[in-house]
């Protein structure tokens, strides 16, 4: 019966230089895979920042052209019909890195202005637009 139990405590208690070994490999492996991690992530933040910097369009305005505003925070009444874009607005000066300092012709009471990002402008063309109209008269069945 003493043989039996000297076998189990011997299988149970691990060799601890072997034991230290693996665990030390164990880690290495660890390591070396948080490494591969953040390598790929840092790759693949590189293609998708290049991918977004691609589609930006160029846009060059200049002082008194006329812009429409992209209002990108419209949540109020979302809906296929509803215009995202408002203006016009007249353009009074670009500064630098695309943003653009706007104000309202329409509004002359005051003479407020504030800067956008390029990116959500977008020319606006002068002229009137024809606009079909159908009348639909509706009967009850």
């Amino acid at each position: 019966m003493k043989h039996k139990a000297y076998w189990a405590l011997k299988f149970l208690n691990f060799d601890e230089a072997l034991s230290g070994e693996k665990r030390k490999s164990q880690l290495l492996e660890l390591e070396e895979m948080r490494l591969n991690a953040y390598e790929s992530s840092r790759l693949y933040k590189e293609k998708v920042k290049a991918y977004h910097n691609k589609k930006l369009l160029k846009k060059d305005f200049r002082p008194g052209q006329q812009v429409l505003l992209f209002n990108s925070r419209l949540k109020l009444f979302p809906g296929k019909l509803k215009s995202k874009w408002y203006g016009p607005f007249t353009i009074k000066e670009v500064k630098r890195y695309g943003a653009v300092e706007l104000f309202d012709p329409q509004s002359e009471t005051s003479n407020r202005t504030w800067i956008v990002n390029g990116q959500r402008l977008k020319l606006y063309h002068d002229g009137n637009i024809e606009r079909l109209t159908t009348i639909l008269q509706l009967q009850d069945p």
